[in-house]
């Protein structure tokens, strides 16, 4: 692809380079592909089925080993009480994710899909992350493509694409050495792409990671979409690291100037991403609003509930009303979407968003 950005060219834009200029450049990609000063946001919620997990994952605080006194795991119907919960609030995704519990038959899963199908058609089950699939896959013997089917069935056709963390090799051997390598997870979306299902890229930075990582990050997940054009959205965010085994030695979160120039490099080497996530949740409202002028379009989900960051002591919160004025005052037309991105209703926004949308398009 003519005027592609290197993962040389990619690695001097996150170690160095004036942050403002960098976000204009990716502010003019952002408008140049998509014209229209909308920004969208889903009505959503983050429930969790199981804590219980055996991969020990070292950036993690919210899991537990079976027998530990808060370790559970939910009925189908105690999920769908969840689910319900988020309906009356308005939600149309519902992004359900949980620990790797072995003792958990794979009938379970899909008869959460199955009965959240049934209960709530307005709902999209955007469930399980790869390394559940894969959890699914080693307890089961299935193959992941038999596993893919078989939910697919059931009526899932997302996928989430939590577990991630950082796409390259020797870091996740540090971080996650029981979740495998990059492959891991890039050959469960691959094969979820090729059953016809969408699903988001994400990425989990400022721990151990060097700009190197980011960069064969991007480019893992680059290359993939090039091949399967399967991806919707890519939605990075800053390790917490309270109350995590990290946390001694990484106190502190990556502040707004990293993640800032993260989005602005994604939206500039993603080319063939067609949407970037700006994080209200994990990195606070106003660096999220400032996204939204570093490439991002998308403002996320209203996430009801959430519980793996609150694990590490940090929480934000917010209401529907709230990420419309947000958007607003960011200067943007709040509009919302669903799981797929297709738009469910434009809510308007300043009569300066169209003039501007213009201007940065015409610049283009």
């Amino acid at each position: 692809m003519a005027g592609r950005l290197t993962p040389d060219e990619g690695l001097a834009l996150l170690r160095s380079g004036d942050l403002i200029e960098l976000g204009h450049r990716a502010q003019a990609v952002r408008f140049r592909h998509m014209p229209s000063p909308r920004v969208t946001f889903v009505i959503d919620s983050n429930p969790n089925y199981t804590n219980i997990c055996d991969t020990d994952c070292v950036f993690c605080a919210f899991y537990r080993k079976p027998g530990d006194k808060d370790a559970y795991t939910l009925t189908v119907e105690q999920v769908m009480k969840k689910v319900q919960s988020a309906v009356d609030k308005g939600a149309t995704t519902v992004l359900l994710q949980g620990g790797h519990n072995t003792a958990i038959p794979f009938d379970y899963y899909v008869d959460l899909i199955r009965t959240t199908r049934e209960r709530f058609p307005q709902v999209t089950p955007h469930f399980f992350t790869a390394s559940e699939i894969q959890t699914m896959s080693r307890v089961t013997g299935m193959t992941i493509a038999e596993i893919i089917a078989k939910l697919k069935e059931a009526g899932q056709f997302t996928l989430p694409g939590g577990g991630a963390e950082i796409l390259s090799d020797r870091i996740r051997k540090r971080l996650e050495h029981k979740k495998g390598g990059a492959s891991a997870w890039l050959d469960v979306h691959r094969e979820a792409h090729r059953q016809g299902w969408k699903s988001t890229a994400t990425m989990m930075y400022g721990h151990i990671e060097e700009e190197e990582d980011i960069i064969t990050h991007l480019e893992h997940i680059r290359q993939l979409q090039d091949e399967t054009g399967g991806f919707t959205a890519f939605v990075p965010w800053s390790f917490k690291p309270g109350n995590t085994p990290l946390e001694k030695r990484i106190p502190k979160q990556a502040g707004p100037a990293k993640y800032l120039r993260i989005i602005a490099v994604s939206r500039l080497y993603l080319d063939n991403f067609p949407h970037i996530q700006a994080s209200w949740f994990s990195e606070g409202k106003k660096t999220g609003q400032m996204a939204l002028h570093f490439g991002a379009d998308d403002f996320g989900g209203t996430l009801f509930e959430e519980n793996v960051h609150k694990a590490t002591d940090f929480v934000n919160k917010t209401t529907v009303d709230e990420i419309i004025t947000l958007i607003r005052e960011a200067g943007f037309q709040p509009a919302q979407r669903t799981t797929l991105y297709e738009i469910l209703r434009d809510v308007g926004g300043p009569a300066q968003a169209t003039a501007r949308a213009e201007t940065l398009a015409a610049a283009a």
